[in-house]
């Protein structure tokens, strides 16, 4: 309830503000005939439109017949003052005019409207900042009525209760593309509360990423159990015997990398996954119901490895195969072993030899973040106690020289590269995830220190980037203003890089180089619009503090190792764990293999 009256106290501060437009009735607009041009003009001027003249026709169209027009002119003023403080006015009434002309009853919606300036800022702040919510909108208009519910935008579903109303949409259908398709409608209106709640203000970041990840995590266990059951069809039951040669059935896990391992993901984000299954060996089987279905074909005996390709192939394609009703997710296998080139899955074995023998140090810090999200947990904890060994585990258990030596300077050397691909696209200080100060710089940092010491201060490991640097302060890795700063900086250049997603749901982290567009963006961070030019001026300079701090504290850790008084405290904090010596310099040289690290 408390974010409830936020978001009415929001309704009720745009009302107040209208004092700049009290003297302006923009009803005369539908109400009056043969207004002049200089008065159109006149009357739609203080609400910053670029095109006066486009935008009074998009009133015009908005109206339709004369009941409705009557009912919008009493609603206009304070549509159009709403309008003016979101991020771009014009592209608002551009979009209200397509979803009133989808088939909307504008009577009984402008009537509903006149009685709740709640919903009616809603639609304002939705056409005005982010062109893919509103699309959303145009292409359902009745969703208005879905988030005008109470519970709807007040809180956060439950991953619980993802799980029960997407169970609720695939019941009586039986298609496996036709669910599918209604995967693909469920992650889109659930995008859109996600969406609407981070635009009002009504959830914070670490809120927002939450949501996010939980949706995804359902909508994968979903459409790999659609997948998993029609291959079973096809081909049985994968099965294998275990270690006491009891015929047991053979697990398979969807192991969550990067921003989903983490629980963080942003709006238009790939998912990076891993697949993994318990065993090569065996075949699959018909159940016993199949074989006793004389009806029914028998499904065909085919190895395991030969299922769990298919499987792994399949759920891919279910998750990002685009129609018309959108696709669930875009997927990247490439942290996988071998990346690429590598299967799509593995047995346990098979990534246990992997790492065993050819792991590479970046890949350690690739597998902080891994974490089930799909399938068989078993299956999935396995993976994780299976890579442990692997990530924390330094020779004799201790942290020498060379050691941490070679982490910090083979971690810096992936962020050279990274760099060195920025400047050559002028994105250096305009890219908010890969650029000076980003939010790669936050997370390699807190990465490194868990790779050295989280094999003795199993504590450290917190998969999200936010708990880790809480737990660096709890332990005295961080001092106060330094966890601050970083902490404040990365829910900053999350929110950044979530507004920037935002607008066409695009995968996109560069901050834009034209000022009308850098000022939009400030505006949908919740800088005032009242003075536009400041809000972006504002605005960069916010950036450019908080990245200019991130860069000296990464600079600290990864180019003056000796002096970084976070590595001392991580090292001292061993001490009597496992023996360690002083970091010193060694030679800058730059790993190959980079398109695999760039997933990082």
């Amino acid at each position: 309830m408390m974010r409830l009256s936020r978001f009415r106290a929001q309704s009720d501060k745009s009302r107040t503000r209208r004092g700049g437009f009290r003297n302006h009735d923009p009803s005369k607009l539908l109400l009056a005939s043969g207004l002049a041009a200089e008065d159109v003009v006149a009357l739609l001027d203080p609400y910053g439109f670029r095109d006066v003249k486009r935008a009074d026709a998009n009133i015009q169209a908005m109206a339709g017949e004369p009941r409705s027009r009557t009912l919008l002119a009493k609603i206009l003023g304070e549509l159009l003052a709403m309008v003016a403080r979101t991020a771009d006015p014009d592209q608002a009434l551009n979009h209200w005019e397509r979803f009133l002309q989808n088939g909307v009853n504008r009577i009984q919606l402008f009537d509903y409207l006149g009685g709740s300036p709640r919903m009616l800022h809603l639609l304002c702040s939705i056409f005005g900042n982010s062109d893919s919510l509103a699309q959303t909108l145009i292409r359902d208009p009745l969703l208005v009525y879905w988030l005008a519910e109470e519970q709807v935008l007040t809180r956060r579903p439950s991953r619980l209760a993802l799980e029960r109303a997407l169970n609720d949409a695939l019941t009586n259908v039986a298609a496996v593309e036709l669910k599918l398709e209604a995967l693909r409608r469920f992650k889109r209106r659930e995008m859109l509360r996600i969406g609407v709640r981070d635009l009002l203000r009504l959830a914070g970041v670490p809120e927002t990423t939450a949501a996010l990840s939980d949706l995804a995590s359902v909508l994968i266990q979903a459409a790999y159990r659609i997948v998993a059951d029609d291959l079973r069809r096809r081909y049985g039951t994968p099965m294998h015997r275990d270690g006491t040669g009891r015929l047991v059935e053979t697990g398979f896990a969807v192991v969550a990398m990067g921003k989903l391992g983490g629980g963080e993901l942003n709006f238009s984000s790939d998912v990076d996954l891993i697949y993994v299954y318990a065993s090569d060996d065996g075949v699959t089987r018909p159940s016993a119901q199949q074989g006793a279905l004389a009806t029914q074909p028998v499904p065909r005996s085919i190895p395991n490895e030969e299922y769990f390709e298919y499987l792994a192939r399949d759920l891919t394609r279910a998750l990002t195969d685009v129609t018309q009703e959108g696709y669930v997710f875009r997927v990247d296998l490439r942290l996988r072993a071998e990346g690429s080139v590598g299967r799509l899955a593995r047995p346990l074995a098979g990534y246990e030899q992997y790492y065993r023998t050819r792991g590479q140090n970046w890949e350690r810090l690739a597998l902080l973040k891994a974490w089930p999200v799909a399938g068989s947990p078993s299956v999935g904890r396995a993976f994780v106690r299976m890579v442990r060994p692997f990530v924390f585990g330094w020779p004799d258990g201790r942290v020498e020289t060379h050691v941490a030596s070679d982490v910090l300077r083979q971690v810096k050397a992936i962020k050279e590269m990274i760099d060195d691909k920025m400047a050559s696209r002028g994105h250096e200080r305009r890219n908010v995830k890969l650029g000076t100060g980003g939010i790669r710089e936050i997370e390699f940092l807190v990465q490194a220190i868990q790779v050295l010491c989280g094999g003795r201060l199993a504590d450290l490991c917190d998969r999200s980037t936010m708990g880790a640097l809480s737990r660096f302060k709890r332990h005295g890795l961080l001092s106060a203003s330094t966890h601050a700063a970083l902490a404040q900086a990365y829910l900053f250049l999350r929110d950044v890089e979530h507004k920037l997603q935002m607008v066409h749901d695009l995968q996109t982290h560069a901050l834009p180089e034209a000022p009308d567009e850098l000022t939009r963006c400030a505006i949908r961070l919740g800088y005032s619009p009242r003075d536009r030019r400041a809000a972006m001026a504002r605005f960069m300079k916010d950036y450019r503090r908080r990245t200019d701090r991130v860069h000296r504290i990464f600079r600290g850790l990864f180019y003056e190792p000796e002096r970084s008084a976070l590595l001392r405290a991580a090292l001292e904090s061993m001490k009597g764990e496992g023996r360690v010596r002083s970091v010193g310099r060694r030679r800058n040289k730059k790993p190959s293999g980079g398109s695999r690290r760039s997933a990082l």
